[in-house]
């Protein structure tokens, strides 16, 4: 905001990092950011999610959910302070699940609106509170592709700052292959054999989909899958 004190990222060979925060009055797309993920070396990717995430969190945290006097930036940037009832207030991370169902050595993949044409990814919804994530990833996958799912087990994770989520990779049986989607969530959904996944992440010009980009962890999920490191 405007008059805050920038963000402290913390140390780089001895050397203090720093990240500016927005103009409170500016329109803030933290998805017109996207394409910036493919220029950003892996070491500096945590770096990048946590100025982005803070930038954003700043941005709509202006005012005390208390009492509604307005807040100043505290802590480096990592909280921000009530002047009037002394709340302090700290950035949080929303936990989503992602994750790839399997059936007899199929995957599902499916795709939204807004994906560029011919790309397929994995399955995604938030996890609601009071859930586990094997709830979390057994609801979504049933709301919306209409399976059941077991042997529920953790991949990978990876920061998402858009706007400030945590991705928790997952990998799932099916108990079978019978697809109902929700229309309101995906466009399509649709099981590919090994062998399509492999063109697909091979770049193959005549593959069955468009896989998710390489900075995405939906591709890690996928490379993982392939690979038989499950």
């Amino acid at each position: 905001m405007a008059g805050d004190l920038p963000i402290f990222l913390g140390l780089d060979d001895g050397a203090p990092r720093f990240s500016a925060l927005p103009d409170g009055d500016v329109l803030f797309d933290t998805r017109a950011h996207f394409a910036l993920l493919a220029n950003v070396d892996a070491a500096e990717a945590p770096v990048f999610a946590a100025a982005l995430s803070l930038a954003n969190w700043h941005r709509r945290h202006r005012y005390c959910s208390v009492c509604g006097v307005a807040t100043d930036a505290n802590r480096g940037g990592w909280s921000r302070a009530c002047p009037a009832c002394r709340a302090e207030h700290y950035p949080r991370c929303d936990p989503v699940v992602i994750m790839l169902a399997e059936h007899d050595g199929e995957l599902l993949l499916g795709r939204q609106s807004h994906y560029p044409p011919g790309r397929y990814s994995a399955l995604a919804g938030f996890v609601e509170p009071g859930e586990t994530i094997e709830a979390a990833v057994a609801r979504e996958l049933a709301e919306e592709a209409g399976i059941a799912v077991t042997d529920v087990h953790y991949i990978a994770s990876q920061p998402w700052p858009f706007p400030s989520s945590l991705m928790i990779g997952i990998h799932a049986t099916s108990l079978d292959r019978n697809i109902t989607i929700d229309t309101t969530e995906l466009d399509d959904a649709r099981w590919f054999t090994r062998h399509e996944v492999m063109g697909a992440l091979a770049g193959d010009g005549n593959s069955a989909f468009l896989p998710p980009p390489p900075w995405a962890i939906a591709h890690t999920l996928l490379e993982t899958w392939v690979n038989g490191l499950k």
